[in-house]
């Protein structure tokens, strides 16, 4: 009778440590994530549901966060429960549920490059497919544009661990090319209106 457990007990072992292996594989730069939200009101989960890429440095960037959060070296899992904390401490949501898949099929990965993510306060934010020689101005307007409460005065685009600050009421920086991989995010306009 002991050794019937113990060999239950070994199979239950392995399979566990074959599972964690699997869901321990790990996220890298040019990653396309799919993350979903739930917990939220639907109109945040269009927001923010959606495909993302993880940048050079490792850096995904989501709607409605300051800065990036560091992907690379994490698993599925422990991105999405890093992206939780991040909305409850930034007092946007008291319970997101964000779910994280990792596309590692290279052939898929090569297509998913090819998009431009857009977050922020756009009409319809989320990833946009990329054109060859897009502006920032085109990829704005490829989410519908600023909403009300969108600032194109201070839009930043996110490149591989690097944010640049672009006014695009300044007509050489609505000419500024984006890249596939990039992220770009429209603030709120300040209390002045910027």
């Amino acid at each position: 009778m002991k050794t019937i457990f113990k060999t239950i007990a070994l199979a239950f072992a392995v399979v566990a440590a074959c599972a964690g292996a699997v869901s321990a594989q790990s996220i890298s730069s040019n990653t396309t994530l799919s993350i979903e939200i739930k917990g939220v009101p639907s109109t945040e989960q269009q927001r923010i549901s959606g495909r993302y890429v993880v940048d050079a440095s490792g850096f995904v960037y989501l709607p409605l966060l300051k800065g990036g959060l560091k992907a690379s070296g994490m698993s599925s899992s422990s991105l999405a429960r890093k992206i939780e904390s991040a909305y409850r401490n930034s007092e946007m949501y008291q319970n997101p549920r964000i779910t994280v898949i990792s596309t590692k099929d290279t052939a898929s990965s090569e297509i998913d490059r090819q998009i431009v993510s857009i977050g922020g306060f756009v009409k319809s934010p989320g990833p946009k497919p990329y054109m060859r020689g897009m502006t920032l101005f085109q990829a704005i307007s490829a989410a519908g544009g600023e909403t009300a409460f969108g600032s194109i005065k201070r839009v930043e685009l996110h490149r591989n661990g690097k944010k640049y600050t672009y006014n695009l009421k300044r007509a050489e920086h609505m000419r500024v090319k984006v890249y596939p991989g990039d992220s770009i995010n429209v603030p709120q306009k300040t209390a002045f209106g910027n």
